[in-house]
């Protein structure tokens, strides 16, 4: 089985993990793992990968509406230098201390290869889940897109301080809060906006009708191939950490007048299909081990 496959099967093994995070009672619990090969690009330092393995988990509580409370990693590499381990626990305490959170510790071991694992705790009474999304409704996006995928251009590129400034993003939780009043479903983009769509769409049983132009980062402009090229970028590379949101429309100018972030509407919800610009949106995006 690919990564999806596997993620499918667990859906059917275990139906209640089908968001972004599971919800026991008030507490939104989330998990993620990173690896170096995957998920770490050469050039990323050990505190850009605490603060981006954390974030990750965190990101997935915004995503449910919730509070964050705190976060654990658990650390494994083949050697342990302590300028790296210091430099990664300082970037996870600084990624929790944006979201008014704390890095509460973790465990460690040896590894063939770095690779971390976060779990992060919230909290709500009305956790948002996939599955609301209806007809009429407007679609949108906070933040911008193809913020990661200019990074790891940059990094391949050797401009490696840019890159991990890019690399390391502010987890959605108040926003992700502050859009729990009205959104009726939501998620995060970690998978990339096309793929985050199509899920969203397969748990809401609904179709999508979006409109350029996206709300794409300025940086893409330095790093993409044309104009094609930026636009792919955004839409399917993913691991931006945007959240992905439905909602009525009559809710949105109130909603953006309360963020601190942008929020953008990029379409309709729809009882057909997903399709960008009236073309059939094809289901892509990140996956781990690509």
């Amino acid at each position: 089985m690919d990564e999806r496959e596997a993620l499918g099967r667990v859906a059917e093994l275990v139906p209640s993990a089908g968001d972004d995070a599971a919800v026991i009672e008030d507490l939104v619990l989330s998990t993620d793992m990173l690896h170096e090969r995957a998920d770490f690009p050469p050039g990323t330092t050990r505190y850009t990968a605490g603060w981006r393995a954390v974030g990750a988990s965190l990101s997935d509580l915004a995503a449910m509406g919730a509070e964050a409370l705190g976060a654990v990693a658990a650390y494994g590499s083949p050697t342990f230098e302590s300028g790296d381990f210091d430099a990664f626990i300082a970037g996870a305490t600084d990624v929790c201390e944006t979201v008014d959170t704390s890095y509460v510790g973790g465990d460690l071991d040896a590894h063939s290869e770095f690779t971390v694992a976060t779990t992060a705790l919230g909290r709500t009474d009305a956790p948002v889940s996939r599955s609301g999304a209806s007809p009429g409704e407007a679609v949108c996006v906070t933040g911008t897109l193809g913020r990661s995928a200019a990074a790891v251009r940059l990094f391949q590129a050797g401009e490696t301080e840019r890159a991990n400034d890019l690399f390391r993003f502010t987890p959605r939780i108040e926003a992700g809060r502050t859009l729990a009043r009205a959104a009726t479903a939501m998620l995060d983009s970690s998978d990339g906006l096309a793929r985050s769509l199509h899920q969203l769409g397969a748990a809401s049983d609904c179709g999508f009708s979006i409109e350029s132009p996206l709300p794409l980062n300025g940086v893409l402009d330095d790093v993409a191939d044309g104009p094609t090229d930026r636009r792919d970028l955004g839409l399917f590379f993913g691991e931006d950490f945007e959240l992905v949101c439905t909602m009525p429309a009559s809710k949105l100018a109130a909603l953006r007048e309360s963020l601190s972030v942008s929020l953008t509407r990029i379409g309709t919800v729809t009882a057909g299909e997903i399709r960008l610009d009236g073309e059939l949106l094809p289901d892509r995006g990140y996956t781990h081990g690509d």
